[in-house]
């Protein structure tokens, strides 16, 4: 069985207010954290072990000490500490649900953990971690999950143009709202978890972010309405239905059908030109190509759309990873749990899942762009402007016929190298690659011609002027080698070798 959580009651704005005054005071933050912990100390707690960190802290007091102690180490601290960090806050907070007085000492009893970007510092309100120093990782099946890898992964996907509205759908904790905040003149957040919707509405207040809450499942809270960009981070897990469910990854629909409704609703509520950003798994289900089920998802929603599978796993470790998430390992009915999800996946014919995202932007063309690729490579992030250089690059390409394409001026991108390989010495390589070094590191295999052809994109001179002249080099007739080169081209400046 699942622990169960604290009720949990929104405080007042006042003690909110309180609250976040004394946070700013203490510099509970990011870097202030950071700091007194030291790097040592900071990268155990992103492993959930706290035993560096209290080490750490051994002699130091204050209220950084304290609110550190209190909350990311989550270890009692004495009664008087407590009120000098929070003062006047402690019976308050403890009558909402986040914090509990025993005697002469308090502990959290929900966390609240400082975050931030380059501009910003924000609180965000969230449940305890759980494992922390091995202890048991059950929760509660309305757990409201912290930051985490797949929630920073999503903020820097996100394209962060300035937009009139934007929709965090499945907002959990609330932490793409508070990216969205700074981008965007009106934020709508969604959950059909109460419990998420109060840790939000903490989250919000406590760092000072406006966005409007609302409940419902999926786009049903918003039908009618359209958006700029829509983030997110959906309960995407592929698992059968039944059983206890883990609200955070759980959707309640078979297999990856949340994800199929998401990418489907989509246009529904997009505005024109809008981007729909979602993180997903997908399955590979046999006799059909998995790119060919994304596929089917796109078509006819009037979307270009770029999808990327970042990794692949077979039925058995998915299995394995996704109950050592519920706190099963180990635990009474563990092998019974596993044999009847292997079982379901067999059923279905799932031989193994995809994890990676999709981004899909409204254009309503005759023929939307959809590019579905394996990506198992390196990645640099954040990935939102590469995102919105693909999307003006399809618009690009769809404007340009093979005349406008001969008269570009292209600039090669200043991250691309080029490697070659061949015996030391030799007159001319075996093997030419190009790499780009930032984004979507890909590397392509080109010949002669096309190494030469991008090496000349400066911006000076016209792609049918680089053509003839690595036409006359060659002894080749220019006519052909324009048109054996002309497709080339589009695909370069399509992955971003190329741009004019």
């Amino acid at each position: 069985m699942a622990t169960s959580h604290s009720r949990l009651v929104p405080p007042s704005r006042g003690t909110v207010t309180a609250l976040r005054k004394c946070l700013m005071d203490a510099d509970y933050t990011v870097d202030g954290v950071t700091g007194l912990l030291g790097e040592v100390a900071h990268r155990a707690l992103l492993r959930d072990v706290s035993v560096p960190g209290m080490r750490a802290l051994a002699g130091h007091r204050g209220p950084l000490a304290t609110l550190t102690r209190l909350w990311p180490l989550q270890s009692g601290v004495p009664l008087a500490e407590a009120e000098q960090a929070l003062p006047g806050l402690v019976e308050p907070l403890a009558a909402a649900g986040l914090l509990i007085r025993s005697g002469e000492a308090v502990r959290a009893l929900a966390d609240v953990r400082p975050y931030g970007d380059d501009t910003s510092d924000w609180w965000v309100a969230c449940d305890l971690t759980p494992g922390l120093d091995g202890g048991s990782r059950r929760i509660g099946t309305d757990h409201v999950l912290g930051i985490s890898p797949a929630s920073t992964t999503l903020a820097q996907l996100a394209v962060r143009d300035p937009v009139g509205r934007a929709l965090d759908l499945g907002t959990g904790c609330g932490v793409q709202s508070l990216h969205l905040a700074t981008h965007a003149a009106e934020v709508v957040a969604t959950d059909v978890n109460e419990r998420a919707l109060a840790m939000a509405a903490i989250t919000a207040a406590l760092s000072d972010v406006d966005f409007e809450l609302r409940a419902g499942s999926l786009y049903a809270p918003v039908a009618g309405e359209q958006f700029d960009l829509v983030v997110t981070n959906p309960p995407f897990v592929v698992s059968p239905v039944g059983g206890e469910r883990l609200v955070y990854r759980d959707s309640g629909l078979p297999g990856d059908e949340v994800v199929r409704r998401i990418v489907t609703g989509a246009p529904s509520v997009l505005a024109p030109g809008g981007w729909c950003q979602v993180l997903a798994n997908w399955a590979h289900v046999g006799g059909q190509p998995w790119e060919s089920r994304i596929a089917e998802w796109v078509t006819g929603t009037g979307c270009d759309a770029w999808v990327v599978q970042r990794e692949l796993l077979d039925p058995a470790e998915y299995a394995q990873m996704w109950l050592a998430d519920a706190g099963l390992a180990g635990a009474p009915g563990w092998a019974a749990a596993y044999d009847a999800w292997l079982g379901w996946f067999a059923d279905q014919g799932i031989e193994g899942i995809g994890m990676g995202w999709l981004s899909l932007r409204r254009t309503e063309r005759d023929e939307p762009v959809v590019v579905i690729e394996d990506f198992p490579y390196e990645i640099e992030q954040p990935l939102g402007v590469h995102v919105r250089g693909w999307g003006r690059r399809v618009d690009l390409l769809a404007s340009a016929d093979d005349d406008v394409m001969l008269s570009a001026r292209p600039v090669r991108a200043d991250d691309v190298v080029q490697e070659t390989y061949g015996p030391p010495g030799a007159a001319d390589p075996e093997r030419i690659v190009l790499r780009r070094q930032r984004g979507v590191r890909r590397a392509r295999s080109v010949d002669t011609v096309v190494a030469a052809l991008v090496g000349a994109c400066d911006g000076e001179l016209t792609t049918g002027q680089i053509v003839d002249a690595v036409a006359a080099l060659l002894d080749a007739e220019a006519a052909v080698l324009r048109a054996d080169t002309l497709p080339i081209l589009r695909e370069l400046v399509a992955e971003g070798w190329l741009d004019f």
